[in-house]
């Protein structure tokens, strides 16, 4: 494993920066192609506040759709998060704890299969998957339920393979209590799914327009259920872990309101408290777009990463 990261070091030095996105603050490494034995390979930005330094530690924060967090003019529909400008207005003005954010780029055509949590997804019967597979409509990418949920695989990239890498060449925090993971629609999915499968590894997850429908209908949908049960039997401890939800009203997140009330329920139930290590926001009006989470993102962002916690 160290040779490996050792090669993998190598050859970032030896990149053209080329067409890196354009921040406000920090910079961005660039690791293009990054290798894995799970899934296939895609680009990892690391972003990097303005004070960084190999003198100091620094919490991690993880986020799916890296390609849509930082530069407008570089995304697909000129929308982004803004990462780097809340992120380094929130440390400057010393609100959060000092942290780098690890920016993993989806896979494209499979960006539904890799964030569609897979134990769940098992525990559908074959004539709900074959219903919804003919239902080409309602469904965004066909592989996922042609070819399977590949969300266990992954996971095991970022945790065995990713993880691994950051904690070498950068001056990363290790510990659950300093790393972190987020994203929005599937992103938030895949985020409530890492923190439930490694709940070691992860402490707090931003699950932000979570999609609960895990396709485009609410009605006779069979997904959302699976995914109450998953989380009812998986949830990690309210003692260690702190969970973020949120949806908005308009578009694609006014399908999600009773199913998130459910997660609620259930989060609940299993000795989470709102505001402590729990917090649902609803946004009315707010669409399902990277405005919507850039508007937004300080709340997720102070909720996990406070100072004095």
């Amino acid at each position: 494993m160290k040779r490996y990261i050792g090669v993998l070091f190598i050859l970032f030095h030896l990149q053209v920066h080329a067409q890196l996105p354009a921040v406000a603050s920090g910079e961005i490494r660039r690791f293009e192609n990054f290798p894995s034995q799970y899934v296939a390979p895609r680009n990892v930005d690391v972003w990097l506040p303005e004070t960084y330094s190999p003198h100091k530690k620094y919490d991690v924060l993880y986020m799916h759709d890296g390609q849509m967090l930082f530069d407008s003019l570089q995304s697909w529909n000129g929308k982004e998060w803004g990462v780097d400008e809340t992120l380094g207005h929130l440390m400057a003005e010393g609100k959060i704890r000092d942290c780098i954010v690890v920016a993993v780029w989806n896979n494209g055509a499979y960006r539904h299969a890799e964030y569609f949590p897979e134990k769940p997804f098992h525990t559908l019967r074959k004539k709900q998957v074959k219903e919804m597979l003919l239902s080409n409509q309602a469904i965004a990418d066909n592989r996922l339920f042609s070819e399977g949920p590949q969300a266990d695989r992954y996971l095991l990239f970022l945790v065995k393979e990713l993880k691994p890498f950051i904690d070498t060449n950068f001056s990363a925090k290790r510990g659950r209590k300093h790393t972190f993971i987020a994203g929005s629609s599937m992103g938030g999915l895949i985020s409530m799914y890492a923190i439930c499968e490694y709940p070691g590894v992860f402490g707090g997850a931003g699950c932000m327009s979570t999609h609960w429908t895990g396709i485009f209908r609410a009605e006779d949908n069979p997904i959302p259920a699976a995914f109450m049960a998953y989380l009812g039997n998986n949830l990690p401890s309210p003692r260690s872990h702190r969970l973020y939800f949120d949806h908005g009203t308009a578009t694609l997140d006014s399908l999600y309101a009773p199913f998130q009330r459910q997660a609620d329920a259930i989060l609940k139930a299993k000795g989470y408290v709102s505001g402590k290590n729990w917090m649902t926001r609803v946004f009315p009006g707010a669409a399902h777009d990277e405005n919507a989470w850039k508007a937004r993102l300080a709340i997720p962002v102070l909720f996990l990463l406070r100072k004095n916690e």
